[in-house]
């Protein structure tokens, strides 16, 4: 067992690079290579697009299914000074969808009014009854960001009470679509292939839900500049921030070179600080502008535009995003506050559920189910993947209402979760999302049946499985491999995240010389290791407690850092895991 983690990791190594593409990748460094060719990018011209980037990685966004149609209406609707409603999502990529097409249309005329709903009241995705209200404010046209493709009945009740509704998402598609005017998700253009090998469509199938409301501004530009012969009032890349923000907090892949280029280019814009709601939220995050990079988004910006849909109202993160000076610091503080109750209560609702998931019998099945009143609508997902996370099995946490439920899921790679909620569409009111996180609506006197159901589709495809978690190393290094040279070219990779995550390296047989505990409360550990011949500093966040049983001599799996402290630039390993030397071998 580990000495740091509570849950032992099975130690994996890529395989190595092949001499014929490390040849082809001859003008790079010899780990970059081998990173690369991890990454599926072993021809010159793949690692170039991959690193560079550039205009070539952006598509046309009129190949995508729908799009003219939704383009033509919309324009229809700003000539005529129709009231169009967003009606977004309460997550961070739906709240960041929201603002950008809301401001993408009144920047082009528009008369739009934003609309989110409540988690609580509402829950996910359009709902009849805030159409109705829609209806009855005004609103000519809806048009949907980060939700819709499965509403079926919702947006039939729209059409039939004289809405125009235009569906754009980019969760998985059910068997059927919307009747919808237009209905733009990326991955009909995926099917449409598959079913077809004539139809091309939109290349990039996994956009997130505001890449998704970005192409469609892109579009409704194009075709403005093409009509009118003038520049459009709409600077596209002023809204680029708001795609980085959403499509990182979203975990879609970033090893797909369209989302790359949209958060690199976002990036930019984020660290230029234009916006004074980002800027408000990365001083109250303790995140300085300038520095901000998709681990900032990831852990510090994300879960505070998070929390205003979990326990209070999106509307709140959304006006945040809007919001000029003096107002968005108000906002930034109200967001913090928030952060720090979902930080609380999320804790306390995995005590919970890890309390009985253990009494249970992990051994019993592999897929967790725990419902109840005490969990709240807006932790369930995070509970869900604490659990999968820590377990290394599918997760399904509900909370338990009077007589319907709300349930969010969490999966591991080679169980596809909507798949599954799939198998119980009989069972549920609702369902959507991707393969490794997705959510649901059910009846209460359904729920013994689908926990029933869920866990069986489990047994049946993970039996056999080592239900361990695995961490998944790059490559194989020694302390003389660790140089500063290395360590710029490893940020060459950036923007890292889902599918291109931060390069880990393995060293094996290091001499632990001085560890000790850091931070406030001693919860980090610092550690001085050596080969022999070198010494290295290393620090392992939030492994403080470990510290005594560490042997004198291990392997360590590692990030690699650049720490900067008085101007001076010192290389660091960043720990994920520590065995004893030669036990991570044996699993």
């Amino acid at each position: 067992m580990s000495a740091l983690s509570a849950q032992v990791k099975r130690w994996r190594v890529q395989p190595l690079i092949p001499p014929s593409v490390q040849r082809r990748l001859g003008a790079y460094h010899p780990i970059l290579a081998q990173l690369l060719y991890n990454r599926g990018q072993d021809t010159p011209e793949k690692a170039r697009l991959f690193l560079e980037g550039g205009d070539d990685t952006l598509h046309n966004p009129f190949a995508m299914h729908g799009m003219s149609d939704a383009v033509a209406r919309i324009r229809h609707a700003i000539r005529r000074g129709e009231l169009i409603a967003v009606y977004g999502d309460f997550d961070a990529d739906g709240v960041t969808s929201t603002a950008l097409l809301t401001q993408a249309l009144q920047a082009l005329g528009g008369r739009v009014r934003p609309y989110i709903p409540n988690r609580v009241d509402e829950g996910y995705g359009l709902n009849i009854n805030a159409l109705d209200t829609l209806r009855d404010e005004g609103v000519r046209l809806v048009v949907t960001v980060d939700c819709g493709i499965r509403s079926l009945e919702e947006v039939a009740h729209g059409r039939r009470i004289g809405l125009d509704m235009i569906v754009t998402d980019h969760h998985s598609v059910g068997e059927e679509l919307p009747d919808a005017l237009a209905v733009l998700d990326p991955k009909i253009d995926a099917r449409l292939r598959a079913e077809n090998g004539r139809h091309s469509g939109y290349p990039e199938d996994m956009l997130a839900g505001v890449g998704v409301a970005y192409k469609l501004a892109d579009a409704l530009v194009r075709a403005e500049a093409s009509q009118t012969r003038r520049e459009p009032a709409l600077k596209l890349s002023d809204l680029l921030d708001l795609v980085a923000l959403g499509t990182v907090a979203d975990l879609v892949p970033l090893d797909r070179l369209e989302n790359r280029e949209l958060v690199r280019r976002g990036l930019e814009v984020l660290n230029r600080a234009q916006r004074p709601g980002l800027f408000e939220l990365a001083q109250v995050a303790g995140v300085q502008p300038g520095k901000i990079d998709t681990t900032a988004i990831g852990f510090m910006l994300g879960p505070r535009i998070n929390a205003a849909g979990r326990l209070a109202s999106a509307m709140i993160a959304y006006e945040l995003l809007i919001a000029e000076m003096p107002h968005a610091g108000q906002y930034a503080q109200r967001l913090q506050a928030l952060n720090e109750e979902r930080q609380i209560k999320t804790l306390e609702a995995l005590a919970i559920a890890r309390e009985r998931a253990l009494r249970d019998g992990l051994d019993k099945t592999p897929l967790i189910f725990d419902a109840g009143p005490e969990f709240e609508a807006g932790i369930v997902g995070l509970v869900a993947g604490r659990l999968s996370e820590e377990f290394y099995r599918p997760a399904v946490v509900v909370e338990q209402g009077e007589t319907e439920s709300r349930g969010s899921c969490r999966s591991i790679p080679g169980f596809d979760i909507t798949r599954a909620l799939d198998e119980c569409a009989d069972l549920l009111l609702r369902h959507g999302g991707h393969a490794q996180a997705a959510g649901f609506t059910v009846r209460n006197e359904n729920l013994p049946a689908l926990r029933e159901r869920l866990q069986a589709i489990a047994e049946r495809a993970l039996a056999g499985q080592d239900l361990r978690p695995e961490l998944l190393a790059d490559a194989e290094v020694r302390l003389s491999d660790l140089t500063l040279e290395l360590a710029y070219e490893v940020q060459r990779l950036e923007p890292t995240g889902t599918g291109n995550e931060t390069p880990l390296f393995i060293a094996r047989g290091l001499y632990v010389t001085d560890r000790r505990r850091v931070g406030r409360d001693g919860s980090h550990l610092r550690l001085r290791l050596s080969d022999g011949l070198r010494f290295i500093e290393a620090i392992a966040f939030k492994q403080g407690n470990g510290s005594e049983q560490i042997p004198a001599e291990v392997d360590v799996a590692f990030h690699l850092e650049l720490n900067e402290w008085n101007g001076t630039i010192r290389l660091q390993l960043n720990v994920q895991d520590i065995q004893p030397t030669g036990a991570s071998r044996l699993r």
